[in-house]
């Protein structure tokens, strides 16, 4: 039986206990003595918004698959445990053996946002790792970053020994042979680095250096090691259907934010959206097979006894055989009592059908996401939905039964205007009067429609990584107009209206496009105390204006100035396969306020056919003219 490493005492005065012990179903059990290779993965949050995280469970499987390699889990304490664990000098634990994190091989941490970067060092020190790389001996574990932060590592470079970029499937066991066969030959940390380095898709910080013009942005990045190259390739697995996938879930002991089977039917989208990262950095589109996906989730329903399971994507509508997979999952699960839950849906006809029998309309509410309250603002973005569409889906869905509509808007986008913030109210009101136009007695009660804005942040590998950032004066202008704005309709009483915090955007685009200089400012911080920043009765923006302050920069620069055109950016070092002339063009089409098609429509040479597969060649698209246009 494990030693666990809290002493009941302390289980018992935290919130949570079961955050801490492991032991859950499908967790992975082997002896760490038997093992050459020990890795710790991280999410660092909390553990229930950590377990509900797809990458690490892929990655959990990959890594256990093999026999040498032992893949255990660590997820930042809460405050309270934070606090005992400091005052008692109790090194950070793995949950499996429950041994301390600092006697293992790897660290690798998943940065999903940006806003959770002092919680990696809260992880460092807890395990009583030195917070920066530089200050790591031969003893320590190698530290790693993975993740769609890693598209700009530039703020956090300081403190990781290498980041991944791309997909896990495709390189992990290539580092750990490395790793392996290094050691065995007697290598030196920093030796074993360099040839890790070596391998595509792997940034090693230390061997690249960065020198910056008077006016603070960035004149060159060079590597300094013959043995690294000039730039890093993002990896991608081609062929999901033949990928690891974790048939075997873990599933824990206590709620997770999300308490189910989640079965990634496709990677990437074809849409195109100017300020979604992940729309660009996941391209090209690709499909897991139908067959594949059946077998997968027949398989993680029987192993882990969830009652719902939801189909991963950035779009789903967009999936070529949604249909068929819908109607196997109903047809096999619906007698079993599975919930099937369909998130990032085009509200149609199809969509609507499928809602209505896998869900229960009087308890359940509809999503819409138009992100901008005008049609031209929608055009600006690239969103390829119009006020018709919106309009004719929430009738339908209102004539189905439907009374509860969820709005998600974006504030601060790049030409945004007035009139543009107005239309939100504008659209809400809209929307509202569509459920007024049934027939009284057809009604299921009153209509409720909750409007959320949030604050645009640009995104490295974006066409809107050249734009201007709002501040958060502006914003705070905006989010008063608009409130009046909705108060003056005719249904106001039917809308509610919610808002993101203006002073936790403005940081987290700092942290988006932020480049080395800032490393020191998250030390110094998070020594001062800040932690779980995303929480927001835990931030404390004044803390932040000050490390800001005592480090003489002004974060502004990072957020509130239109970038030139030919300027260098921290992570143009990385190569996504979107190339930064199709983001640059993308970024004149929406000054333009210019559509462009999706990808099965017609291809717009961004550079990702390069990878040989995906929606690039099932689309028939000409390949020359993609070819000639991409590299031009």
């Amino acid at each position: 039986m494990r030693k666990l490493a809290l002493s009941d005492e302390i289980l018992l005065s935290v919130e949570k206990p079961a955050r801490y012990i492991g032991g859950e179903v499908n967790m992975q059990v082997k002896n760490p003595s038997e093992m050459d290779i020990r890795f710790c993965m991280c999410f660092p949050d909390v553990y229930e918004i950590g377990m509900s995280h797809l990458g690490i469970q892929i990655l959990y499987d990959i890594l256990n698959r093999r026999s040498d390699t032992y893949c255990e889990r660590v997820y930042s304490p809460w405050v309270d445990l934070d606090k005992i664990m400091r005052e008692k000098s109790i090194p950070l634990f793995a949950l499996e053996s429950q041994d301390p994190i600092k006697n293992f091989d790897f660290l690798g941490i998943t940065l999903q946002y940006e806003m959770c970067y002092t919680n990696v060092l809260q992880i460092l020190e807890l395990s009583q790792i030195p917070i920066y790389a530089k200050d790591r001996t031969e003893e320590d574990p190698i530290v790693i970053g993975g993740g769609p932060c890693t598209y700009n590592p530039e703020p956090i470079a300081d403190f990781f020994d290498f980041f991944y970029i791309g997909e896990g499937e495709t390189s992990y066991n290539e580092i750990l042979d490395t790793y392996k066969e290094g050691k065995k030959q007697g290598k030196s940390r920093n030796e074993i680095l360099e040839q890790i380095a070596g391998i595509e898709g792997m940034y090693v910080p230390a061997f690249y250096d960065v020198s910056y013009h008077e006016d603070g942005t960035v004149a060159d990045i060079k590597a300094n090691s013959p043995h690294v190259p000039d730039m890093v390739k993002r990896q991608v697995e081609m062929n999901l259907s033949e990928a690891y996938y974790p048939t075997k879930p873990l599933v824990p002991y206590i709620k997770a934010t999300q308490d189910r089977v989640v079965l990634e039917i496709q990677r990437g989208c074809i849409r195109g959206c100017r300020f979604c990262q992940a729309g660009m950095i996941y391209r090209p589109n690709r499909e897991r097979s139908l067959e594949y996906l059946k077998k997968c989730a027949t398989e993680m329903l029987a192993s882990t006894g969830h009652e719902e399971i939801s189909l991963s994507s950035l779009s789903s509508s967009d999936y070529s055989e949604l249909q068929e997979l819908v109607y196997y999952l109903i047809d096999e699960f619906r007698s079993k009592k599975v919930n099937i839950s369909l998130p990032s849906l085009r509200i149609d006809a199809f969509s609507l059908y499928v809602m209505s029998k896998v869900q229960d309309i009087r308890k359940s509410s509809l999503t819409f996401a138009p992100e901008a309250g005008s049609q031209r603002l929608r055009n600006v973005i690239n969103k390829g939905l119009t006020e018709e569409d919106i309009l004719n889906g929430a009738g339908k869905a209102f004539q189905s039964g439907w009374n509860r509509v969820k709005l998600y808007f974006m504030m601060g986008l790049p030409t945004e205007n007035d009139e543009d913030i107005e239309g939100i109210a504008i659209l809400s009101d809209q929307i509202a009067r569509k459920y007024y136009e049934i027939p009284k007695e057809q009604r299921n009660g009153k209509v409720s429609i909750v409007t959320s804005t949030s604050f645009f942040v640009p995104k490295p590998f974006t066409p809107f990584q050249w734009a201007r950032m709002n501040t958060r004066e502006e914003y705070l202008t905006k989010q008063h107009h608009l409130r009046g704005k909705i108060n003056e309709q005719l249904n106001r009483k039917s809308i509610k209206y919610n808002w993101h915090e203006a002073d936790l955007s403005e940081l987290e685009g700092v942290f988006a496009r932020g480049d080395r200089r800032i490393s020191k400012v998250i030390y110094d911080a998070y020594k001062a105390g800040c932690l779980y920043d995303s929480w927001s009765e835990y931030f404390d923006f004044e803390k932040w204006q000050k490390a800001f302050k005592d480090n003489g920069i002004d974060y502004r620069f990072y957020t509130c100035r239109e970038r030139d055109e030919e300027e260098i950016f921290p992570w143009d070092f990385i190569d996504t396969g979107v190339t930064k002339k199709f983001l640059l063009r993308e970024y004149r089409n929406a000054k333009a306020e210019k559509i462009t098609l999706n990808c099965r429509q017609s291809c717009s040479g961004c550079g990702a056919k390069s990878f040989g597969g995906g929606i690039c060649y099932r689309s028939g698209a000409n390949l020359e003219e993609v070819t000639n246009e991409s590299t031009n």
